[in-house]
């Protein structure tokens, strides 16, 4: 092969690397494992409210925060107390009701990680994440 040839190869193949580079650099301190998962099931305020008594809402924050203020009957449900809490979740659910998942805010993956376990781990569907969660919550209910 002539150099000159060898040359062009290389020239073309770090111009086609440029814009993966680039997006590499520029992304450096995002990784994909750090953001929410694309979640099918979120819903809005409204909507969860026209469903009336049939929510289930589930608080997947810490109990100091539940204790604090949460979803006018709610329930605790989060990670850390995941078997104790599991049980008493269960006795109030029922295959007819929807089950809203909410936690602190819009960039908070806790209610995600609840919800995919209630759908992965127990098998339940109608399972929703509360757009914006707890803080979402404050601002648009009087």
């Amino acid at each position: 092969m002539r150099p000159s040839l060898v040359r062009q190869i290389l020239l073309l193949l770090g111009l086609a690397f440029l814009p993966a580079i680039g997006q590499a650099l520029y992304f450096r301190n995002v990784a994909s494992w750090h953001q929410p998962p694309v979640d099918s099931g979120l819903v809005s305020i409204a909507q969860a409210k026209s469903w009336g008594d049939t929510v289930l809402w589930v608080d997947a924050r810490p109990e100091q925060d539940f204790a604090r203020g949460h979803v006018p009957g709610a329930m605790l449900l989060n990670e850390d107390e995941w078997d104790a809490q599991l049980r008493t979740f269960l006795t109030a659910w029922s295959p007819e009701r929807r089950v809203v998942v909410y936690c602190s805010a819009k960039s908070c993956n806790a209610s995600h990680a609840v919800a995919e376990r209630l759908r992965n781990e127990v098998g339940l569907t109608n399972i929703y994440v509360l757009e914006g969660g707890w803080e979402e919550w404050q601002k648009r209910t009087p």
